[in-house]
């Protein structure tokens, strides 16, 4: 009778009690001993378990019903309190002790919703000591005791027992803005009359930062917004082994072909290869950099300002110990963390950028003034003055006026201090403000999207970033009517220049860095060959002739000037049938490559010019001219072809 009695007696305090204690089962006296400690040492955790808000109020109004039940039930009551405090066990030997339930004048839960508003205080229940043959209580709130799997908990200890394991294993995930970048970029060139307009000019670019924001998209399965795509920067962003010119006081050498165009019958492009002069380590010029670094509260994702960290200390260790480095931050407002300061002090500088953290608005101009300000007062005459400025491109206070900041920039220019850009992010990422800062800064914009990138462009392709071989760099083709129907200049639309712009050395173009390569594509219709653009009704016919065609295509001239000069020199090819191959499979096997990365961007765009040649085309080519690839830049452009094939057409707005 007496088992029975304490059995009705814990059933009927585990119904008033429902928001903190269930049924405890029996134990024998050996387990007591064992989990006593155990418990007391768990219970030292449970203040950081706390419910919701929500769940507070209702375990509160739960309590409330819970006193008022308690009222109508005291015999029961009475007989657990007695139990607990006598602790005794029951007189029948043969029966084990029965465990008694918590009081329900202070439920668990209540004294963990308590301690979220007085995290230091503990909760009275969290210092006492388990009873007689009872489980963990935060067993009991976690429901995971695995003693209790023969008895189901009441419906309330299940809400709260998913409000914890809600709040434990839902971890909020860093999210970017999504829509807000803003992108330099054109629409695609049209196909010309070579009879009409004969001579095409443009400026040269050997920024990568298209096919760095390319690859962050497809790696996200998200197709790039078309206009983010400048084929040449995709083109571009491979090394070509074209034949190098033999000293820097000529540091230029074209390398051109002819060979069908494998995206339309009767087509042939026109490969224009540009390799500069490399600079030997021994022989290049000291560097004065200053590092302006964005530290606006934008940049606090992993993947800006901790990437950039990791970039800028990279760099400094492939600078020599003569060069000087300073560090300017800007964030609601500029200041200046590193004087100039020679690399010799490698561990000050590393340290420096360690310490930098994100957090405020984007005073970006006054950065720049700063960062220029550094550069001008340790300017040197015979090494290479530069800004290498760090961002998401979000200039949200101070001179927000893209044509203000490029004056700015190229009066600095023309004092010989150069501005390159490190872009990071994404969803707000200035794209169009980072291309004019480098163009009008004779720099380079790289876009940083891993530290893979970040090698790439600071570690193995320090020198062509860094120290140019060249300046205002500009081609000029004009094709022969005689040969050339109609033209297209692929990619290149924000660099194109009018004709007079050539010979104008006031004008200014792109930069060739130490080593670099440049590569230009022209689609060409062939006289007699599937004409794109009709003739007009009233215009001037071209004269048919039965005579062989000439020996040229087109003439192509180069005009550049060196890093101390402002005066140009010209130098000139043709492109002849010397240089012609008959079949696209005999090209080169980099104007192949080329030709593929050529395609992909194209297709990115809307595919207007090349048909209904697809990624599997493209995957096709150029894996059969993949060839050399000792940095394995060329076996990911195949990835991210087959990524292109699968990825969604626009990454989904977050609420």
């Amino acid at each position: 009778m007496k088992r029975t009695r304490y059995l009705l007696a814990a059933s009927l305090a585990c119904i008033v009690a429902g928001s903190g204690a269930y049924l405890h089962l029996i134990q024998s006296p050996q387990s007591q001993d064992v989990a006593a400690p155990v418990e007391q040492k768990m219970a030292s955790n449970d203040v950081a378990q706390a419910p919701s808000t929500v769940q507070a109020k209702k375990e509160s109004e739960s309590q409330k019903e819970s006193e008022s039940q308690k009222e109508s039930l005291p015999q029961p009551q009475t007989q657990i309190q007695t139990a607990a405090q006598a602790g005794k066990p029951s007189q029948e030997t043969a029966a084990p002790s029965v465990a008694a339930a918590p009081p329900p004048a202070k439920p668990r839960v209540e004294s963990l919703i308590a301690s979220r508003d007085a995290p230091k205080a503990p909760p009275a229940t969290a210092s006492r000591a388990p009873m007689p043959g009872a489980p963990s209580e935060k067993y009991a709130l976690r429901g995971r005791d695995d003693h209790m799997q023969s008895r189901a908990p009441s419906a309330l200890l299940l809400s709260q027992v998913e409000v914890f394991r809600d709040q434990r294993e839902r971890v909020p995930a860093a999210s970017e803005p999504v829509g807000r970048d803003k992108f330099a970029n054109a629409p695609e060139n049209a196909f010309k009359v070579a009879r009409d307009a004969p001579v095409s000019t443009f400026s040269i670019d050997v920024d990568t930062a298209s096919y760095a924001f390319v690859r962050a998209q497809l790696n996200r399965n998200v197709l790039p917004p078309a206009a983010s795509v400048r084929t040449e920067e995709l083109i571009n962003y491979f090394p070509y082994a074209y034949e190098a010119p033999a000293s820097a006081g000529e540091p230029f050498r074209a390398d051109v072909a002819v060979f069908p165009n494998p995206w339309a019958e009767g087509r042939k492009l026109i490969r224009i290869g540009v390799k500069g002069y490399a600079l030997q380590q021994t022989s290049r010029p000291r560097a004065n950099l200053v590092f302006l670094i964005d530290t606006s509260g934008s940049m606090a994702p992993q993947n800006r300002l901790p990437l950039v960290k990791q970039s800028l200390a990279m760099l400094v260790t492939q600078l020599k110990p003569e060069d000087r480095i300073a560090i300017v931050t800007y964030a609601g407002n500029a200041g200046t963390v590193l004087e100039p300061t020679s690399v010799s002090e490698k561990a000050k500088i590393l340290g420096t950028i360690d310490r930098l953290e994100a957090g405020g608005s984007t005073a970006g101009a006054e950065g720049i003034r700063q960062a220029y300000g550094l550069a001008e007062q340790n300017f040197d005459a015979s090494g290479v003055n530069r800004v290498i400025l760090a961002t998401d491109g979000d200039f949200n206070v101070g001179i927000t006026n893209k044509d203000e900041l490029k004056g700015f920039v190229e009066r600095q220019r023309e004092k010989g201090i150069f501005l390159s850009v490190l872009g990071v992010g994404a969803g707000n990422y200035n794209d169009a403000l980072a291309q004019t800062l480098a163009q009008n800064g004779n720099g380079v914009a790289a876009y940083i999207d891993t530290i893979n990138e970040a090698r790439k462009v600071l570690v193995e392709e320090a020198s062509s970033t860094l120290f140019p071989i060249g300046k205002d760099v500009k081609i000029q083709v004009e094709f022969n009517p005689a040969t050339v129907a109609e033209y297209r200049l692929i990619g290149y639309e924000t660099r194109l220049l009018n004709r007079d712009d050539f010979s104008n050395d006031k004008v200014d173009a792109g930069d060739v860095g130490s080593g670099q390569t440049v590569t230009a594509l022209y689609d060409i219709v062939p006289v007699g060959g599937p004409r794109v653009v009709d003739d007009l009704r009233y215009g001037a016919q071209a004269p048919a002739s039965d005579s062989p065609s000439p020996a040229e295509y087109a003439f192509v001239k180069i005009r550049y000037k060196l890093p101390r000069s402002d005066q140009s020199v010209l130098v000139s090819t043709p492109v002849d049938r010397a240089s012609e191959h008959g079949r696209f499979e005999d090209a080169p096997l980099d104007a192949r490559f080329a030709t593929s990365v050529a395609a992909f961007g194209e297709i990115l765009r809307g595919g207007k010019h090349t048909g209904r040649f697809g990624y599997d085309d493209v995957l096709r080519i150029a894996s059969a001219a993949r060839g050399d690839d000792p940095y394995g830049y060329r076996s990911e452009f195949l990835q991210l072809v087959r990524a292109a094939k699968t990825a969604s057409a626009m990454q989904p707005l977050r609420p």
